[in-house]
């Protein structure tokens, strides 16, 4: 596994930088993309490099092709080349179906859907060029079974869903693997509107009788990106403890 190369959008806080860490101890190298968290990522990038890792922060609005264009170029002058995409940045809105206005709407779909079509899009050619490369897609479980005051967050996870199922049968035979994990109630700041009673409810719903970590995420995104997976595509893995079954 020498020398394997990975870009995590979205790696400054959260899911994003438990994976990175995860991927960091099994040896990888790693560019790290952010957006408006400099701070968190040049504390990570600090964190692992120290650790003795090689790791890059890089800035770049996922939502934005020129911005991506450019991250991705900093990032492959960095790593090299690129074996594996973790698209991981995402932004939620809970809400009210009938007051999200469309701004909110597009904002959503802007960076969850639009930015995973043009992180895919920019790293895509030179994993073509070399018949080989992982591409992890980070939805949920809310974009399999929906939830309420939740649409457009839902909707944009559903079409991550979409997005990977034939994006794995079109790169399939240039020996590209592309994956979807949806996690279940992770504890991360971007459900920091549920109430204690909210997640002891949770808790309880899920089989295994314990909410999720993001370490739990990153694990998982470890094996999709090993070749352990290599004969896995198209799938969507839940990461949740049994709440959806």
């Amino acid at each position: 596994m020498k020398n394997k190369t990975v870009l995590i959008t979205g790696a400054s806080h959260g899911i994003g930088k438990e994976i990175a860490r995860v991927f960091s101890k099994e040896g990888y190298r790693i560019a790290l993309n952010y957006f408006n968290s400099e701070k968190k990522a040049r504390s990570l990038e600090k964190e692992l490099k120290l650790a003795g890792h090689d790791a890059l922060a890089i800035k770049g609005d996922v939502s934005k092709s020129s911005d991506v264009k450019n991250m991705v170029k900093e990032a492959t002058d960095f790593l090299g080349h690129i074996d594996v995409l973790i698209n991981n940045a995402g932004v939620s809105l809970y809400k009210l179906f009938c007051e999200t206005t469309e701004n909110e709407w597009e904002e959503i779909f802007k960076v969850n859907v639009t930015g995973t079509f043009n992180c895919c899009k920019e790293v895509l050619p030179q994993m073509v060029n070399r018949k080989n490369g992982k591409i992890i897609n980070i939805s949920s479980i809310l974009g399999l079974v929906g939830g309420a005051m939740e649409v457009a967050y839902c909707a944009s996870k559903a079409a991550i869903i979409g997005l990977t199922k034939a994006l794995s049968k079109e790169v399939g035979p240039s020996n590209i693997n592309v994956n979807c994990i949806a996690p279940g109630f992770i504890k991360t700041k971007m459900n920091k509107n549920l109430s204690a009673n909210d997640i002891n409810s949770i808790r309880g719903n899920t089989s295994i009788l314990r909410v999720g970590a993001p370490e739990d995420v990153a694990n998982a995104a470890l094996f999709l990106a090993s070749n352990k997976s290599n004969f896995i595509t198209g799938e969507v893995l839940k990461v949740d403890g049994g709440l959806i079954i």
